[in-house]
Order: structure tokens, then C-alpha cells, then sequence
């Protein structure tokens, strides 16, 4: 999981200077309205019914069971999706003004979001029962199908019109495949949707909760079109980008954490998912805190070389903070696991609604005045609110141990690596790469100097690697 993650990061790093260098800020902005949209258009249609796939399906034997709700879900998405392409079609010219896009680019990207939602109904299937190396083949297989066709697209002249069709062409190949899969493993039944009146009250929830998030994490490039121009878009996106890569760490605890932890609480193995909460919240910190330095230290020097010195001068002081939120995200989603659990996704969803209108409100009177800058802040404030409204009511349900010497030693030791980067004072992309590689050395004999971790857990992690590479053996 960390590998697709780092691959789906890596794609955004890639297209990056491809797309700013050879296209240049504005059209980088547009490309990231159309990439925001997406992301707002998708947890709309799916109404949550994927994430109520993997807490209901999970550990499920009785295949009509199984059947029932998978096509239950994907046909109801499916009737939603072509509604919303229709939609599309007909109000492309108003949307396109909006997003100072193309109609035709509006179009497309209806159809984008279609197999978008069709593919997360599958591939949580794949999430639901464990089909972890069938899931990460195919989700590598489209990031790396998207960057090559992306790049074959812009390089043979045909603009941004081909390589928003290349991520329409990626997505149909994929869902085809995803297809053959189910239809093999599960086969195919004509649904009842006996069970959709109880996803929906699991799942609708967290639609609010993810549009709230977008309204946090995305609003702001809608608002910086309106008020500044599509290109500051195109100065803010590669900044966000480049704090954003703190979700490497994120992802893996997001995807795998839900149906381990609903298997332990269901079980009533409460100190079991104590233990998983703890050392989960512990390693992150681990090492997004020192990513959270080495990022803001090194924004400048790595958007020059992987979009252009205009865009680096104009947005490199956006990193820290988009960055430092990014942390707090993912220490709210692990205190967010403990409210899934008890079933109060309400609560987690008032609580990105209240963050979103915060984040909305401060938006309007902060671009305007400080530009991209003030987005950057009110981003930041946003998360911190979620951060910790979210752990005290998280906590009313359920605690685990935080361990707050750690805390301490963490960030010392972040401090000094940073120092380090400081006096290396690297500029090209090789001295970039090894200064990543020392101060990363750097932060680990510091950790070890400190005993942030202790000998129980080196001798967990040498003996879980032994035994994963020895079952890796053919």
C-alpha cells in the first residue's frame, strides 16, 4: 500500500514539470480545476456506499450475501453516475465559464467520473476481502498506464485535450478488467438492494464528511480562480502538491486500518485495537514529523527543478503549511478510525461540515487581502480545528495510549536533521537526492540516540521482515 501510494504521489510529482514546462502555469491551473472537480463530483455520487461495503462485507462468507450487496451498490452508482453525466453534457458551456476550461473538457471529465465511481465500487470489493496484491497490480498498472499516456499525449502535440482523454482511456481499460474479476470471483446477480437502506445510513454520513474535506482541502483553487486568476492556481497547486506528499504516510494506515480494526472491535478484542490505534498514531509521527521539516526546508530548490523558477519564487512559502496540515489530517484519521468503529460517522461528518465552513468563511476574506498565502493559513486552521475537536470526541468512546515522550524526542531530532539540510544548502536534483538520503540517516541515529524506539519493537520489526521476505521467497 505504501508502494501505490508512493506511485500515485510520484504521478503528480511526474506530470508536474511536464505539464508546467511544456504548457505552462495557466493551463496547469486548468488542469488542476478539472482534478478538484473530480475529486468533488466523486464522493457525491458514490453516497458512501464503498466504505459501507468494506465495514458490512468484511469477514462475510455467505456469497448471495456478498452478491446482494455488491450489485446493490454498483448498480445504484451506476443509475447516479449517467444521471450526473447527463448533467454534464447539458450545462458543459456553464461549467467550462466557471472553470475556465473548455466545454469539451467538461464533457469528458463527466465520463472520467463515471468509471471513476464504478472502479471504487470494485476496488473496494478488492479492499473488502483482502485482495491486497490483485488491488495493488491494478492500481499500479493505472498510475503508471496514466503517466505513460499522459506523456505520450503531451509530447506528440496533442495538448490538454490528450491528456484528459488519456485518464478517461486509462479508467475504461481498468474498469473492464476490475469487471472480468468480479464476475469470476462472485459472479452476477440482478440486486434486490435489500441491504442499500442500511448502507446508506452508514455511508451518507461520510459524504458530508468528504465533501466537507474537499470544501477544506479543494475549495480554496476555486476561490483563488475567482478572485486571482487561473494562473495563481497554477502558482498555488505545485506548492499544495509538494506539502501533500505527507499523505505517502497516510494512506497505508487509511486503507488497511478500517477492516482490521472493525474485525477486532466486533470481536470485542478491545485491547487489540488499542494496540493498533497506539503504535499506528506512533509511526506515523514517526515519520511525517521529519518529512513535515525536510519538506518546508527543501520547497524552494524542488519546485525550481520540477516545475519552473516562476512558480517556485511565487509559491514555495505555501509547503510548510499545506504540509503541517497534512499532519494533523492524518493524526485526525486515525482518532476518526475510533468514531467509525462506534459508528458515529455523524459526528466525524459535523465535525469536516463545521471545519468547511470555517475554512469557507475565512477563505473569503483572507485571498483577497494575502493571496495564495492567506489560502495556505486558513487551510491550516481548518485542520487544526478538525485535529482536535476530533480527538476529544473520539476519546469519549475509546483510548489508546499516546506516548508523549516520543513526541518529544521526534521533534528534537526533526530540528537537528533540519540544521543538517541547512548547512548542506543543496540546489540540483542529485545534491537534493543525497541530502534527502543523510538527513534521513542523520534523523535515524538520532532516534535511536534518544530511544524513541525501544528494543521490544526493533526486535518485532527485525523478525516481521524476516519473516515477510522469507515467505517472498518462490
Amino acid at each position: 500500500m505504501g508502494l501505490i501510494n508512493f506511485l500515485f504521489i510520484l504521478k503528480g510529482i511526474l506530470l508536474l514539470p511536464i505539464i508546467t514546462k511544456l504548457l505552462g502555469a495557466q493551463n496547469y491551473g486548468v488542469w488542476t480545476q478539472l482534478s478538484v472537480t473530480l475529486s468533488l463530483v466523486s464522493p457525491l455520487l458514490l453516497l458512501g456506499l464503498p466504505f459501507s461495503l468494506v465495514r458490512f462485507l468484511a469477514g462475510r462468507t455467505d456469497k448471495k450475501e456478498i452478491r446482494e450487496g455488491i450489485y446493490s451498490v454498483f448498480f445504484t452508482i451506476f443509475f447516479i453516475g449517467l444521471f450526473i453525466v447527463l448533467i454534464f453534457l447539458i450545462l458543459a458551456p456553464s461549467i467550462g465559464n466557471f472553470l475556465q476550461a473548455p466545454p469539451l473538457f467538461i464533457k469528458i471529465l463527466a465520463f472520467i467520473i463515471l468509471f471513476e465511481c464504478l472502479n471504487s465500487v470494485f476496488f473496494n470489493v478488492l479492499r473488502t476481502f483482502e485482495e491486497i496484491k490483485k488491488y495493488s497490480v491494478l492500481t499500479i498498472s493505472q498510475n503508471f498506464g496514466e503517466i505513460g499516456l499522459v506523456v505520450f499525449a503531451l509530447f506528440s502535440g496533442y495538448g490538454l485535450l490528450g491528456a484528459i482523454l488519456s485518464l478517461f482511456i486509462i479508467r475504461l481499460v481498468i474498469f473492464f478488467i476490475l469487471s472480468i474479476f468480479i464476475l469470476k470471483k462472485f459472479g452476477i446477480k440482478i440486486p434486490t438492494f435489500s441491504p442499500l437502506k442500511k448502507y446508506l445510513r452508514f455511508g451518507l454520513p461520510t459524504v458530508a464528511s468528504n465533501i466537507s474535506y474537499w470544501l477544506v482541502t479543494s475549495s480554496d483553487r476555486y476561490l483563488i480562480g475567482f478572485f486571482l486568476g487561473v494562473l495563481y492556481v497554477g502558482y498555488y497547486a505545485p506548492a499544495y502538491a509538494m506539502g501533500n506528499l505527507l499523505n505517502f504516510f497516510i494512506y497505508p494506515l487509511g486503507f488497511l486500518l478500517p477492516s482490521a480494526l472493525a474485525k477486532f472491535f466486533d470481536e470485542n478484542k478491545l485491547q487489540e485495537t488499542r494496540i493498533h490505534l497506539k503504535y499506528s498514531f506512533k509511526y506515523f509521527l514517526l515519520l511525517a514529523v521529519p518529512s513535515l521539516f525536510g519538506l518546508s526546508f527543501l520547497s524552494k530548490p524542488i519546485l525550481t527543478i520540477f516545475s519552473t523558477p516562476e512558480i517556485a519564487s511565487n509559491s514555495y512559502f505555501i509547503t510548510p503549511f499545506i504540509a503541517l496540515s497534512i499532519l494533523l489530517y492524518g493524526a485526525t484519521g486515525i482518532f476518526s478510525e475510533i468514531l467509525s468503529l462506534a459508528k458515529k460517522t455523524k459526528i466525524a461528518s459535523s465535525i469536516w461540515m463545521a471545519a468547511a465552513l470555517i475554512n469557507l468563511g475565512l477563505n473569503l476574506f483572507f485571498i483577497p487581502r494575502f493571496g495564495i498565502l492567506g489560502a495556505a493559513l486558513t487551510t491550516l486552521f481548518a485542520y487544526a480545528f478538525a485535529f482536535l475537536l476530533t480527538w476529544r470526541l473520539a476519546f469519549k468512546e475509546l483510548t489508546f495510549e499516546i506516548d508523549h515522550k516520543f513526541i518529544f524526542k521526534v521533534i528534537p531530532a526533526s530540528v537537528l536533521m533540519t540544521f543538517f539540510l541547512f548547512w548542506l544548502n543543496p540546489s540540483g536534483l542529485l545534491e537534493i537526492i543525497i541530502a534527502i538520503i543523510l538527513g534521513g540517516s542523520i534523523y535515524g541515529i538520532l532516534i535511536i540516540l534518544f530511544k524513541g524506539i525501544d528494543k521490544k519493537e526493533f526486535d518485532f520489526f527485525k523478525d516481521f521482515f524476516k519473516h515477510y521476505f522469507a515467505r517472498s521467497q518462490p
